[in-house]
């Protein structure tokens, strides 16, 4: 079965911050203080609301029968309209799995929004089993259904209060985890030019939400201890192939750490 991994990086929409608080003509820089500011005192945290995230960066890892890959969608002057757009092309051209590590409670919702923004069409996605009988019982939407897995809701028993985050699971498991950037990272580095950056950060959280899954697949009897291995070295594999630094990096510390 061919799986998707999925993780998005974001930004505040300054834009729409601008015209919702009336703040036309200052800088982003102030207008994404000001988003903050009013979220936290309306909400008691400055955690913007998920319809105010602009999405700069979709990275992926697709797992077919014939090879495994990591990359990001598009380039680094794509448009948001472009990520989208290809993040639903995939779903349409290959029909995975999706997985993703908190990806109903944050970056479905975005996508979401941003595609609705966008004008961006997903008819195979929000399938639900009307032209297609077999998307009844097993939908990318549905919280319970195995189409979408978000391992944060899985693993946590679907209970908040056990939820963790990526960094700490891989980090237990033996596996890179975050490695010198992370999610609040991003606004300050997108500033200061760094897509390419942000870009190579958020195909590090796919490898590491990947290794879990198998290691989640392990679990359930989907893999067994031979065939867990061989995922592995499909994944050393493209890493020692790839000759991009970040994944020789994840190599080099997934090896040592």
């Amino acid at each position: 079965m061919t799986s998707l991994t999925f993780d998005i990086e974001t930004v505040p929409d300054t834009a729409l911050g601008a015209e919702l608080l009336g703040l036309e003509g200052i800088s982003d820089e102030d207008v994404a203080r000001a988003m903050s500011f009013h979220q936290m005192q309306e909400k008691g945290t400055d955690f913007l609301p998920l319809y105010q995230h602009r999405i700069v960066a979709i990275s992926v890892a697709l797992r077919e029968a014939d090879g495994f890959r990591v990359w990001s969608l598009g380039d680094a002057d794509s448009d948001e309209k472009e990520l989208v757009q290809r993040f639903y092309e995939g779903i349409e051209r290959y029909m995975p799995d999706l997985v993703s590590w908190n990806g109903s409670g944050f970056d479905l919702p975005v996508l979401h929004y941003r595609a609705l923004k966008n004008g961006v069409q997903a008819p195979r996605y929000w399938e639900h089993g009307d032209d297609d009988r077999s998307f009844r019982y097993n939908n990318y939407l549905s919280r319970f259904h195995w189409r979408h897995i978000d391992l944060m809701d899985v693993l946590a028993g679907f209970q908040g209060r056990a939820r963790a985050s990526l960094d700490a699971i891989a980090t237990m498991l033996g596996f890179p985890g975050k490695m010198g950037m992370s999610g609040d990272k991003v606004w300050d580095c997108f500033r200061g030019g760094g897509i390419a950056e942000i870009r190579n950060y958020c195909e590090t959280d796919v490898l590491n939400t990947y290794l879990v899954y198998l290691r989640f697949q392990h679990m359930r009897g989907i893999l067994d201890d031979a065939r867990l291995e061989k995922e592995f070295q499909v994944v050393r594999d493209m890493l020692n192939d790839s000759g991009a630094a970040h994944l020789g990096e994840f190599a080099n510390t997934w090896h040592t750490g």
